[in-house]
């Protein structure tokens, strides 16, 4: 990064050996700082998605980099490299293979060759175009062959669109009015003004990065929809802000402060332009990893900001304090969000102070504590994000979900038929409502509900397990096996039907069908010990001892905390003969669990029998 700012804010210059030369290396080595303190960067270096972010600025930081090597001043002049122009248009390619934002290098690196290596006057240029005058045809535009490379970062341009259309298609990805609800606005004004309240707040992201949020969506800025709302006065700042550069940038009599001005506004402003809603709808109305890119600009014009008062300041040390001030508070703040980005609790929960209105933070929070088991806080943030965003129907699934674990199933039922009501295609929900609709006893609706969910997700193999449940509760065994079946085909290692298929078809007898389902399983699953258990029940019956014998006691290693295992195992000792084993597992078994069923009366008829066998052999 200091290379890239030396380049910025010193000019492009190279010594006589051709190596070039850092004209700015206070002003580089600061801004270069304060790009790797900012802390804007934590989600696209914390966060697994930001890598295309990293990578996409890689390589348009090379392609900047080569396009600058293209240049260099020897004894006959000035020249370029074709090679590197080339060079610069093929990483720009790749950054735009990692991110779409990667592209608008292209117009960065013209925006470069104009001010920097032709030195143009971009106002005097404007000025020339609309009196056509004939002189800007000898002038700057073909001069050094600015022309020719501009025609070839256009059809480098023009190339890379059409590559990223045959390989994604010409369409936009479809989003949905929470991601964005500014662009679904119908009003023209009021989709103008949303959109330019978003930009203030990716600039105020820049300025003060300490209200940082993983989500921006649902609801967490509300929509202005007139001119009396307080916020408008962000748009005014902004745009105040913006002209005042823009004028010092064009209408400067210094040329340095023109140029610097202005390629610091073309770094803010280009690589943004993708996220702008301008040209396309966006999935987001802001987002943080997009100002990646744009921060170097904004680092740049800070740096140059603070060279200007470094100037005229008569206390130095005290503005070197405030900037050292600057470096230690972004620091600290990167530290803080680094640190939240390690756990998604600490995510979630820091968003709940930036963004309270959005409902997609209260059902994460939701989710993270509903897999720690915290079932009654979760229902409190899954009700929240519903009365936030009352079409949210992946909350009232999950909540629906934990509706039905605690037995609250006329509520359940309730949320999860919203559900699909708002989202006819919604599978999962369609499963679950289900499964409620099956504990309600009501077999004909689950049935329904459970064909509905296949159909909108033709794999779904827990869709198949389920409804392979309700087809035993109806003793429709055929179709029972043929769901678990189904299901064992879309997923193998599908352990639950499996098993199911086993004891459905050992509870009806056919002990060879189900001791050939187990060895099946146990194939695709060779360390699932509740297939070993299973199994092993069967081979018990089919009185194949040694091998039901083996089978149990590789699943009690597996699981030696399972009171069942121990129990059976025993009852096959029991039938075995080898009674004082038996008797070990019994205990064993209770010991575990004093109320498992029957094993208490098998371990008293064991017992009566050993004592029955001690008589015996005392007479």
């Amino acid at each position: 990064m200091v290379d890239v700012f030396s380049i910025l804010l010193g000019g492009l210059q190279y010594n006589s050996k051709g190596r070039r030369l850092n004209l700015a290396p206070k002003a580089s080595l600061l801004a270069a700082s304060l790009f790797a303190v900012h802390p804007v960067h934590t989600e696209c270096v914390s966060g697994i998605v930001g890598r295309a972010d990293l990578l996409c600025a890689l390589f348009f930081l090379l392609s900047f980099l080569g396009y600058c090597k293209a240049f260099r001043e020897n004894k006959e002049g000035n020249h370029f490299s074709i090679f590197w122009v080339l060079a610069s248009i093929l990483l720009g390619a790749i950054a735009m293979l990692c991110k779409e934002q990667g592209i608008t290098v292209l117009g960065v690196n013209a925006i470069f060759d104009a001010l920097v290596i032709n030195r143009l006057n971009i106002l005097e240029v404007i000025q020339k175009v609309l009196h056509k005058d004939k002189s800007l045809e000898s002038g700057g535009l073909f001069r050094k062959g600015l022309f020719f490379r501009i025609t070839l970062l256009l059809l480098g341009g023009a190339t890379m669109l059409c590559m990223r259309w045959r390989i994604m298609g010409t369409g936009p990805p479809a989003f949905t009015e929470v991601d964005n609800p500014a662009s679904f606005a119908d009003s023209l004004f009021v989709r103008a003004i949303n959109y330019n309240y978003y930009y203030s707040l990716n600039a105020w992201l820049l300025l003060c990065p300490w209200w940082l949020c993983f989500d921006w969506s649902m609801g967490c800025i509300p929509l202005i929809k007139s001119v009396s709302d307080w916020r408008i006065i962000a748009l005014a700042a902004l745009w105040f802000c913006l002209i005042g550069l823009i004028c010092q940038g064009l209408c400067s009599q210094d040329s340095h402060k023109r140029r610097i001005l202005t390629l610091g506004l073309g770094f803010l402003v280009i690589p943004f332009l993708p996220a702008s809603n301008l040209f396309f709808r966006v999935g987001f109305a802001v987002a943080e990893r997009v100002l990646y890119l744009p921060s170097i600009g904004y680092c740049m014009l800070l740096t140059y900001g603070f060279g200007l008062l470094s100037k005229q300041a008569k206390k130095k040390k005290m503005l070197a304090a405030a900037v050292l001030g600057i470096l230690l508070t972004n620091m600290l703040r990167c530290a803080i969000r680094s640190n939240q980005w390690r756990s998604e609790e600490q995510l979630f929960r820091s968003a709940l102070s930036v963004c309270p209105l959005n409902a997609k933070v209260h059902y994460n929070v939701g989710k993270n504590l509903a897999d720690k088991g915290n079932q009654t806080a979760a229902i409190k943030y899954y009700r929240e994000a519903v009365r936030l965003n009352p079409k949210y129907v992946h909350a009232m699934n999950n909540l629906g979900n934990i509706l039905k674990e605690r037995n609250e199933l006329q509520e359940a039922e309730g949320l999860l038929s919203l559900a699909v009501q708002i989202q006819p295609d919604f599978a999962a929900a369609w499963m679950n409502l289900g499964i409620v609709q099956n504990s309600l006893r009501r077999f004909e609706q689950a049935e329904q509900s459970y064909w509905t969910a296949i159909k909108h997700r033709k794999k779904y193999p827990d869709c198949y397990y389920n409804l392979g449940r309700l087809y035993a509760d109806l003793n429709r065994h055929i179709d029972a096996l043929n769901a678990w079946r189904n299901a064992t085909v879309l997923k193998p290692e599908h352990s639950l039907a499996w098993n199911n298929m086993i004891i459905l078809l050992d509870n009806t007898g056919n002990l060879a069908q189900a001791e050939a389902v187990g060895r099946e399983a146990l194939e695709l699953i060779p360390n699932d010990h509740s297939l070993m258990f299973s199994l092993a029940n069967v081979l018990g019956k089919s009185q194949k001892y040694k091998e039901s014998e083996a089978l149990f006691l590789k699943a009690i290693k597996a699981n030696p905390n399972a009171a069942s295992y121990h129990g059976n195992l025993a009852v096959l000792y029991h039938r075995w003969g080898n009674l004082d084993l038996a008797k070990k597992h019994y205990e064993v078994s209770l010991k575990l669990d004093p109320a498992a069923p029957g094993t208490k009366e098998n371990y008293s008829l064991l017992k009566r029998k050993l004592e029955q066998l001690q008589k015996k052999g005392d007479v």
